[in-house]
């Protein structure tokens, strides 16, 4: 029985998207739920599997081809995982009179594209494919290996060198020879990304107010029960983000403007504190939100985090995770940033940045004392927020982690 592999259907916001990688090549058997393509939104990474055990047939829309939601993208025929490929692809290998011809036959798209880009004659590359059918990574491969044959190379006597022209530019020693490139198109997770920060730019009054906070008193608390608190709530470490996470809940309590946002000629308050935490993934920056986090406690908290964090890490994360937050928290000291601007997470109207923690010289009591600190940014909309509530938001967050303990007696 053949089966039509289609791309799933996209949620309303989502218009497109596009084919990122084929796992699976006609005549590959195919397990139950094993993986055949990945599909690149603008916002996540849809995955297609399979029905039930059978063979890939056919590849209709190639890597990098555009799809609409539930569009055909390929074909799968259900049945026995051992079945013998289609009859189609033997006889082409049978009738191929050179080597070249039988390269063709076994090759990936991908790899295909690339060798015509790069003017690689494909039999030329050697095939570690399933069935010997050369992918992608060989032809990167044979590319790389013959630049370093290039390199490796005994260099021809040089002639004698010309009298340097003054209309010629300088280039150093240690630059002279093989100056690499490599285009690759932007993903579209990427481009997205690069829009909507260009369009908060653009469409905000954005400033950024800085402060301090001493991290002395919350490293000293979570030092006394880290060990505690992990054997209570079954393995869930205690980190600082879960400080940072309440505190601002408290501080947006206080300061409604900041957990707004803006809709055309409209001001939208939430009484609720919906906040994104920024997560770095290799295709980009994503921001999964918390849901509610007034009612959650810092182990709960944690455990979003790690859960948030996993799923970015392995492209599983739901467009509806991403979306609705009233705020966002983003940690630049996880790279060792001392100080950054953070930019707006539209149509949120406030974004708070934290950094690395430094050890510093400060007057405490009229003495001089080394204490841990960190700078603290608060970037915010001034079509919405004031400067005086974007200081004392501020503000607020730098005194209840200073004093944890105003966090559990509310004041």
């Amino acid at each position: 029985m053949t089966i039509e592999v289609k791309a799933p259907v996209f949620p309303e916001s989502v218009a497109d998207g596009t084919i990122a990688t084929w796992h699976k090549q006609p005549g590959e058997p195919v397990k139950r739920d094993e993986l055949l393509v990945d599909i690149e939104t603008d916002k996540v990474v849809l995955e297609v599997v399979a029905m039930e055990d059978g063979t890939m047939t056919e590849i209709i829309k190639q890597e990098g081809d555009t799809v609409l939601s539930g569009e055909l993208i390929g074909m799968f025929k259900a049945g026995d995982v051992g079945a013998a490929a289609p009859a189609a692809e033997p006889t082409a290998v049978v009738e191929a009179s050179s080597p070249a011809a039988q390269a063709d036959m076994k090759v990936n798209p991908a790899a295909k594209k690339l060798a015509e880009e790069k003017g690689i004659n494909i039999a030329d590359v050697a095939a570690t494919g399933k069935d010997g059918r050369v992918t992608k990574e060989d032809v990167l491969n044979h590319i790389k290996n013959a630049s370093s044959a290039v390199a490796a190379a005994p260099a021809p006597a040089k002639a004698a060198a010309p009298a340097p022209s003054s209309a010629a530019p300088f280039v150093p020693a240690s630059l002279q020879g093989e100056r690499v490139e490599k285009r690759v198109p932007m993903t579209r997770l990427r481009a997205t990304i690069a829009k909507r920060l260009v369009s908060a730019q653009q469409n905000a009054a954005m400033l950024t107010t800085y402060n301090e906070v001493d991290m002395g008193p919350v490293m000293e608390l979570r030092k006394k029960y880290k060990d505690l608190f992990e054997k209570k709530h079954n393995g869930v470490r205690l980190g600082f983000m879960s400080f940072f996470v309440k505190a601002a809940t408290e501080a947006l309590k206080r300061f409604p403007s900041v957990n707004a946002s803006i809709d055309g000629n409209d001001i939208v308050y939430h009484g609720y504190q919906d906040v994104g935490v920024a997560v770095s993934t290799e295709k980009g920056l994503v921001v999964p939100v918390l849901r509610d986090v007034d009612s959650m406690g810092l182990a709960d908290i944690e455990a979003g985090i790690v859960d948030y964090a996993n799923k970015a890490r392995d492209g599983k994360l739901g467009i509806e995770e991403m979306q609705g937050g009233t705020f966002t928290i983003t940690n630049g000291g996880i790279f060792g940033s001392l100080m950054s601007t953070p930019i707006l997470n539209p149509p949120q109207t406030a974004i708070l940045g934290m950094h690395k923690i430094q050890d510093r010289p400060m007057a405490v009591n009229g003495q001089v004392e080394i204490r841990p600190m960190m700078y603290l940014a608060l970037s915010y909309d001034h079509r919405m927020i004031d400067g005086k509530e974007a200081v004392q938001f501020l503000v607020a967050i730098k005194d209840l982690l200073e004093d944890p303990a105003r966090m559990l007696l509310d004041i």
